[in-house]
């Protein structure tokens, strides 16, 4: 499942860079939680929170319906 966790994260990225940020993959729990490290601009921004659960946790549901949440690392 990390294979696919990380071929969405890599079409979610340039989205990402775009504003100057970007995300690291981190693990992927037998749970279904993924836990992700933002970087650059998004490390630091008010919104990463939003981002991480409005954009990247639901890009990743939608994918792969084995994942249950995503929280930073």
């Amino acid at each position: 499942m990390k294979e696919r966790v990380q071929e969405v994260i890599d079409k979610i990225r340039p989205m990402l860079k775009a504003d100057g940020g970007d995300v690291e993959l981190v693990d992927v729990g037998e749970d279904g939680v993924v836990k992700v490290r933002l970087q650059g601009a998004c490390a630091g921004c008010p919104m990463s929170q939003m981002t991480l659960k409005n954009g990247i946790e639901r890009m990743l549901k939608k994918e792969i319906p084995e994942v249950k949440s995503v929280e930073p690392a």
